[in-house]
């Protein structure tokens, strides 16, 4: 039955998070908030709320190795598995992505995370940290798209963010954020007390839980883009969304949680987990930088060291 709940919180959580940004983007536009602002901010909270309530209710709950793990698990998921499948399905051409400022950032963070965690606990000092990081990068983000929108090298249909719609009516609208607002703390509900119960019956930790079932059932939406992207042949698109998630999971998730309550963190992550994740963030540098294309040999290895990874911290 715990196995249905969590699948089931999952669930919720996933249609919860789509009908919540849905809503959120197409309030933002009907009132008059430029496409961009609402392409930077909502979409990019909106796409996460699944793993900040999780994170959020783990921290409040005492679990916070669900917290951790569920942050930590993901990033290493979003590079090794995310990447990995859809390469599986059809090569992804990088020569032409411009994410080098992105990923310089996500390792700047990754960097900037690993430090904080080495004191032992994310305290609401770390959370500013977090959040201020993510602020600046942000702002850093606005001012060169607004750059690109002004040199003309944006295209017309690029500002509209995914899931706008100018002809929604007010009561979809209304719908949509209803949904999202009652959906995502019952999902977090059902899947963080269900997956602790899971932990206990069968001996293991909540973190272990946090790093392998948590993290990923919440990468499955950066899994399914990123699977559409690859069928696209938009490798830049595949990229830029495993690299922006995870910027968001270091500094957003963790950020906002620690000032709901101190995430003290597991000495686990500081020797092996962590690291790990630093270490497949950096297997992104030769696509990244020297344009060589994630082929299906790329994409079996990536897969292969996640579930590598998997099992070493199963066992």
């Amino acid at each position: 039955m715990e196995w249905l709940l969590v699948g089931l919180g999952l669930l919720i959580l996933l249609l919860a998070g789509d009908a919540l940004v849905k809503g959120a983007v197409n309030l933002a536009l009907r009132i008059g908030i430029p496409a961009l602002i609402v392409s930077l901010t909502i979409v990019a909270f909106g796409t996460s709320a699944p793993e900040l309530l999780i994170s959020v209710k783990a921290a409040i709950d005492g679990v916070p190795g669900i917290a951790m793990g569920n942050v930590v698990g993901s990033n290493t998921a979003n590079i090794l598995l995310v990447l990995g499948i859809p390469a599986m399905l059809a090569t992804m051409h990088t020569h032409n992505c411009e994410t080098r400022k992105s990923y310089m950032q996500m390792i700047a963070a990754s960097v900037l995370f690993i430090a904080l965690a080495f004191t032992g606990s994310f305290t609401w000092i770390s959370g500013v940290v977090l959040l201020g990081a993510l602020v600046l990068i942000m702002g850093l983000a606005a001012r060169d798209a607004q750059a690109h929108h002004k040199a003309g090298q944006a295209a017309e249909d690029d500002d509209a963010p995914e899931g706008a719609d100018p002809n929604m009516p007010w009561w979809r609208i209304i719908g949509f954020l209803a949904l999202g607002l009652v959906g995502l703390p019952l999902g977090a509900d059902l899947l963080v007390d269900n997956a602790v119960v899971i932990a206990r019956e069968f001996g293991i930790s909540e973190t272990v839980i946090g790093l392998t079932l948590v993290a990923i059932g919440t990468s499955l939406p950066e899994l399914a883009t990123t699977v559409m992207a690859a069928l696209r042949r938009q490798a830049d698109v595949a990229l830029g969304n495993v690299i922006g998630s995870n910027i968001f999971n270091l500094l957003g998730i963790i950020g906002v949680a620690s000032l709901v309550a101190p995430i003290p963190v597991a000495p686990e992550f500081l020797s092996y987990d962590l690291w790990v994740m630093l270490g497949a963030s950096l297997l992104l540098v030769p696509f990244v930088f020297f344009g060589k294309d994630i082929t299906w040999k790329w994409g079996l290895a990536l897969t292969a060291l996640y579930l590598g990874y998997a099992v070493s911290v199963l066992v």
